[in-house]
């Protein structure tokens, strides 16, 4: 290897290559999961990479805007961007390739995206992203759906354990030990519209909800309202189980606005219960980072030794055709999702001596093994065939009269 060769190898901060076995793993991973989607009637669409800035961050797009690399297009001479997140290709498609599709319109995805910056708990900058929009459907009936068939999707996938991740770390069961938190952005500004100004004390609360911060919220009273500020200081502390939340909710005096987003919530909680009574739900009435053009309820999917979100989605009003359109969708962050997954069971894979034939070879992968084939004459005998199938990281060996498997010495991977 050339000396410099290392250097020229090394990859910007959060940007990585996936290796064998584990990129085989997460393609086979991603058609299950898209089966899945399949069989609910979502049809799969493939956005481009790149597209020109102006459509990709408008509308829905400009909640990625700060997230989305920049290039000029040197046929063009316009500006282009890197998609930052799928869900407003899909919404961009939706109102416009399909814009006389009948709906609801179901629409699944998976492909690469890539973020100017990584977070605490995503460092990675570029990685997978599979997902599905239901643009069209009612709440809370769609909302539910959406719902069930992420949880579905991860529960097949063997997702499982106690729930940890979000607030609900104490609380047991759920499919296959999922969690799915829930939450209702337009709530607080319905209770305390100034929670959605840019002002200063607009900023302040904002920051005091995100942070959890109820002693803030209280000297804020002068502000918002000494009513206000005890009812959002109440709402605070009521995250938790969602039958729980919920009741709290409705012993509070949230004002007409804010009992009609609380009823709201409430209503898909129910849709979601007699559709998936096994799962666990979980509110956070305050919760709103990263849900800002959401317009109903949102959701994050959590699962035990599991570090950050599995996915997320909600519902969000997608353009189509000059008018306003409710959609529900969500994303699954499948760097997190491989993570949960049991560990990977490589397929096995003999090897053949080439004085076996290229005709064996084909007769061994009809019948589903993985055939790799010796490209040049050797002299070795079985023993040494052995040793060469073991260095090509092979569990079998073929022989005249079939297919042997290979003991594992100690030290072998």
């Amino acid at each position: 290897m050339p000396k410099d060769s290392k250097q020229s190898a090394l990859l910007p901060a959060g940007i990585g290559d996936a290796l064998p076995p584990e990129a085989a793993h997460e393609a086979q991973v991603l058609e299950q999961v898209m089966g899945i989607f399949d069989s609910y009637g979502y049809d799969r669409i493939k956005p481009p990479l790149i597209e020109f800035e102006e459509s990709l961050i408008s509308g829905m797009g400009t909640a990625v805007t700060h997230q989305t690399f920049r290039l000029m297009d040197p046929v063009s001479q316009r500006m282009m961007g890197l998609r930052a997140d799928m869900t407003p290709q899909a919404a961009r498609i939706a109102a416009t390739r399909l814009v006389n599709a009948p709906r609801p319109l179901r629409l699944s995805y998976d492909g690469q995206v890539v973020r100017v910056r990584g977070s605490q708990l995503r460092p990675e900058r570029q990685f997978t992203q599979v997902g599905a929009e239901l643009i069209g459907a009612p709440a809370p009936a769609g909302d539910a759906e959406v719902i069930a068939m992420a949880a579905e999707a991860l529960s097949v996938l063997g997702i499982a354990g106690g729930i940890a991740g979000g607030i609900a770390g104490g609380i047991a069961g759920g499919i296959k030990g999922l969690s799915i938190d829930l939450g209702m952005p337009t709530l607080v500004p319905a209770v305390c519209p100034a929670a959605s100004e840019n002002s200063a004390a607009g900023r302040r609360l904002r920051e005091a909800l995100d942070r959890k911060d109820v002693a803030t919220v209280k000297a804020l009273a002068d502000d918002i309202g000494a009513g206000v500020a005890a009812t959002l200081a109440v709402m605070l502390t009521a995250a938790g189980e969602a039958e729980k939340t919920l009741e709290r909710l409705a012993a509070l005096d949230l004002g007409p606005a804010g009992a009609h987003e609380r009823d709201a919530l409430a209503d898909t909680v129910a849709a979601i219960s007699a559709r998936a009574p096994e799962l666990a739900l979980t509110i956070d009435p305050v919760e709103n980072r990263g849900f800002e053009y959401h317009t109903g309820a949102t959701f994050a999917f959590f699962a035990s030794n599991v570090r950050g979100e599995l996915g997320r989605g909600g519902r969000y009003q997608a353009a189509d055709a000059g008018t306003d359109c409710a959609a529900t969708g969500f994303t699954l962050f499948m760097d997190t999702v491989m993570r949960a997954l049991p560990a990977y069971a490589a397929a096995p894979r003999v090897y053949l001596p080439k004085q076996l034939g290229f005709t064996v070879a084909q007769a061994l992968r009809a019948k589903g093994w993985i055939v790799v084939e010796a490209l040049s004459d050797t002299d070795h005998d079985e023993t040494g065939h052995e040793t060469e199938a073991r260095r090509m990281n092979c569990t079998h060996l073929a022989i005249a009269d079939g297919v042997r498997e290979i003991q594992i010495k100690n030290g072998d991977t």
